[in-house]
């Protein structure tokens, strides 16, 4: 039984996702034919070609014959005749222009001068301009490049919207995406099992579009849904008797072991029931098995990334995902809920099981760049891997996530992460204010964190800083305390993103919200919602965070301001340049008062 692998949209093609390689894996191995398919990356390489423009232009002429009809009829609105003017200027030489330049584009993203900002600067703007151009084509849709500001109107977290969606041609761009690239494959291959691995909750409209063709097309086909957000909706998706139209089955927490024995199951007509980590359907309706496994990660393979269009990425050198660790070893952030994913607690590789895989699939695939996703690096592991790196002679170039600890207050580890390729460190420094990183449950203390930080940007390392305003009960002046914080450290701070609390539904304040003085408001039709609106007793409301944190994206040290935002792209000049000194990623003034008032683009 042939057995494809779906990665949907959207997400930045920077570098692969580690879902279908980690499946492919354990598959391949047992005997399973697999086939991997990153619709991601490929819709946003069929996006920047001239045979997706000109199918956009007929879209756009269609508009246009539409509205004109229209006005003959009556008098155009004013979203009507603004909507006339746009089509109005997607002239053919336009047309012509964008096909041209899109090709260049890829061209920079893909190519050695990559490195000259300006270029790419010039090739991720025209991007996001073809990208204003497309979605003149499914008006009202707003389809981005970067992919996190897409919005097709309907609402990924109320399955009816979902529902609604799925048959919208005009404004559900998915359906043209499965149109061009799934459905031949599904042609010429013929998979009697599909599996699709959903990792952001903007991802849901794209799956069960594809869902829903397929089964419309080749209802024998057997779907399955897995990934964290499968995991994250695992409460209410049994219910949902809509979407269940469009696939069997859901794997949810770790899917090696347990997509293997469903895959298994699927292809000897075996029984359902015993899976673990398993939701189905069958004559008699949704189950859902109370058995469960977790992954003994010293037995799972390297992740196999064969059959990957991996020369497709946009970036000049392959960046392969790699993950040592399952769980946050920590564990304790009050605000997290990371550990949904997961059924048993933190677990680990050994520091030379790891550097072995790194070797291999450096050596198989050719390239020296990986990012280590776990959630949060162990200190010990941290410094273990580093000098195993540098025993070992590696030679790579990496990048990973980070907790502030006070076991890291010595010069030489961070001196032997530098050494050992580490470049980019993403730190989760939520606030400034020590009463509000106890009430986090963070254990950190700030002089820590001023000394991880010294230690690390004298050592070479970009520092990446991740914040956020609104915690239950933080007060203003706690607030503008996390805002001086980072000022007063920004010699050793490279790049940082703020953003308000969200409460997930899954967190510990979410499981005790009289402990954290806030009340809650679950929307019944929000029913496949990740978090809550809520009102805190004390301390800031959900639109003074938002105030304090529109002043700060308004008033913050200009050297933050860079002229790309993408971690990759900020990763692989680190690398390039040899140092976390690049003031050429840095906006010029001119730059920055652009972005606070854009000119009105053609489009």
């Amino acid at each position: 039984m042939k057995s494809l692998l779906l990665f949907p949209p959207d997400w930045l093609p920077s570098e692969p996702y580690l879902s279908l390689p980690s499946l492919a894996s354990v598959l391949r191995p047992a005997g399973h034919d697999v086939s991997q398919l990153d619709v991601n990356v490929e819709m946003y390489d069929l996006f920047f070609s001239s045979k997706f423009l000109q199918h956009v232009a007929r879209r756009i002429d269609n508009e246009l014959r539409h509205l004109r009809r229209e006005q003959k009829e009556r008098a155009l609105d004013e979203e009507e005749q603004e909507l006339m003017k746009r089509l109005l200027v997607c002239t053919p030489e336009r047309l012509e222009q964008f096909c041209a330049d899109v090709k260049k584009a890829k061209e920079i993203l893909r190519g050695n001068t990559f490195y000259d900002i300006d270029k790419l600067e010039w090739a991720t703007n025209c991007l996001h301009q073809t990208m204003a151009l497309i979605s003149l084509g499914y008006y009202p849709a707003q389809i981005c490049f970067p992919p996190i500001e897409t919005d097709v109107v309907y609402k990924p977290f109320m399955s009816a919207e979902i529902l609604e969606a799925l048959d919208d041609d005009q404004i559900n761009i998915y359906r043209d995406v499965y149109r061009m690239l799934i459905h031949p494959v599904m042609e010429r291959e013929r998979p009697g099992m599909v599996g699709i691995s959903v990792v952001q909750q903007k991802q849901l409209i794209a799956t069960f579009t594809f869902c829903k063709m397929i089964k419309e097309k080749f209802p024998a086909t057997h779907i399955t849904l897995g990934g964290n957000i499968i995991t994250r909706i695992r409460d209410t998706l049994p219910a949902i008797a809509g979407l269940w139209e469009w696939f069997d089955t859901a794997v949810v927490y770790e899917g090696e072991s347990a997509y293997l024995k469903l895959t298994d199951a699927v292809e000897s007509g075996g029984e359902f029931s015993k899976l673990p980590n398993l939701i189905y359907k069958d004559a008699a309706g949704v189950h859902v098995n109370k058995e469960v496994c977790a992954e003994n990660l010293s037995e799972l393979p390297p992740p196999d990334f064969d059959g990957l269009p991996l020369e497709k990425y946009f970036v000049p050198h392959l960046i392969l995902p790699y993950l040592a660790t399952r769980g946050c070893y920590w564990g304790r952030c009050t605000f997290c809920d990371h550990f949904q994913g997961y059924v048993e607690g933190f677990r680990t590789k050994q520091a030379d099981q790891i550097t072995d895989e790194i070797k291999f699939l450096k050596d198989k695939y050719g390239t020296r760049f990986f990012h280590f996703t776990d959630e949060s690096y162990p200190p010990a592991l941290f410094q273990k891997l580093a000098r195993k790196l540098i025993d070992d002679k590696l030679d790579i170039a990496w990048t990973t996530h980070m907790r502030f600890e006070e076991s890291l207050l010595e010069e030489k580890i961070w001196k032997d992460a530098a050494e050992s390729g580490c470049k980019y460190l993403h730190f989760g420094y939520e606030s400034g204010n020590q009463r509000v990183l106890q009430l986090m449950d963070k254990a950190t203390k700030l002089d820590a964190i001023e000394t991880n930080l010294r230690m690390s940007s004298e050592a070479g390392i970009w520092n990446h800083l991740m914040g956020f305003f609104g915690f239950p009960g933080e007060t203003e002046g706690e607030a503008d305390e996390s805002k001086a914080f980072v000022e007063k450290n920004s010699a050793n701070i490279h790049s940082l993103g703020f953003m308000t609390f969200v409460l997930g539904k899954y967190s510990p304040v979410a499981f005790e919200p009289e402990k954290y003085g806030i009340t809650y408001y679950k929307n019944p039709e929000w029913d496949l919602a990740l978090d809550y609106y809520f009102t805190a007793k004390d301390g800031l409301t959900i639109q003074q965070a938002m105030d304090v944190f529109d002043e700060f994206e308004q008033k913050h040290n200009t050297k933050w301001d860079l002229r790309t935002c993408v971690r990759e792209y900020v990763f692989l000049y680190i690398d390039k340049f040899g140092s976390n000194h690049l003031p050429q990623l840095e906006m010029t003034e001119q730059q920055r008062q652009q972005m606070q008032h854009p000119a009105i683009g053609m489009v």
